[in-house]
């Protein structure tokens, strides 16, 4: 299997062969639309997937890709060298001006015409939501609604959740919310708190230091960039383990002097 050079959760569920075979068909038919780098990744490892038709139709979708748009987003900075040498094979290189920062959150085909129909809302209407199959529930993590990305970030299928978590249409907003949720996994905030992007906000910055469930070599590295007011907030913070609330005492009292 091609190596993309990209991670995400999403990516590794894939890297590690643990997606059913709907799922990567529905990835190999486009109709699975992360973001574009991650768009792009999946079609790489897919290229060589072990059964025929998933291999057939990441050929078909790859063939579909927009040349233009794809040229310039290969141009970006951020664009893995091992995604660049893929398409390259492919007669496609990356274009002298690189694609604008405002398309890097929509994905370079989507052929998913329909999202599952599914209700909003808390309990009962939760229920009947993770009732949905998983491939289902994927396509709506994807394309559905905020209010059911808020339920399906805490979905008990880890990759479900992942999906939520490279959709294109998640905002900060939402992702800063998700850090103040108690019921989202330890998976979930370990990914929101080793996304670059997303710690730029920071209220998310606040909010994954903040949970019990942030791993405490991510909490203690992003605790350095917390402001006064919030670090002595985790000082009495029960919620937070001890080295977490001991180490924002230290850098209180640095502040100080």
């Amino acid at each position: 299997m091609p190596d993309p050079g990209f991670r995400s959760p999403l990516i590794d569920f894939f890297r590690r062969g643990e997606v059913a075979r709907d799922v990567r068909l529905l990835a190999a038919q486009g109709a699975l639309a992360p973001r574009a780098q991650e768009q792009l990744a999946l079609l790489v490892l897919l290229a060589d997937d072990p059964d025929p038709e998933i291999a057939r139709a990441t050929a078909d979708t790859l063939g579909a890709l927009p040349v233009a748009p794809l040229a310039a987003f290969l141009g970006r900075s951020d664009v893995t060298r091992e995604i660049r040498a893929f398409f390259a094979q492919r007669g496609v290189e990356p274009a002298a001006a690189p694609g604008d920062t405002a398309d890097l959150d929509e994905p370079l085909l989507d052929t998913l015409a329909q999202v599952p129909d599914a209700p909003d809302g808390d309990d009962p209407e939760r229920k009947l939501l993770t009732s949905l199959s998983v491939i289902d529930r994927m396509k709506l993590a994807m394309k559905g609604t905020r209010e059911q990305r808020a339920q399906l970030v805490r979905d008990t299928n880890r990759l479900v959740a992942a999906a939520v978590l490279s959709s294109p249409k998640l905002t900060d907003a939402e992702v800063e919310t998700f850090t103040k949720m108690g019921n989202v996994s330890e998976d979930t905030m370990r990914a929101i708190g080793t996304n670059r992007a997303w710690l730029k906000n920071y209220g998310v910055l606040v909010g994954v230091c903040r949970h019990p469930k942030t791993p405490p070599a991510i909490s203690m590295q992003l605790a350095h960039r917390l402001n006064e007011r919030d670090l002595k907030t985790l000082t009495t913070d029960r919620n937070v383990q001890d080295g977490l609330r001991q180490l924002a005492r230290k850098l209180v009292i640095k502040g100080r002097t």
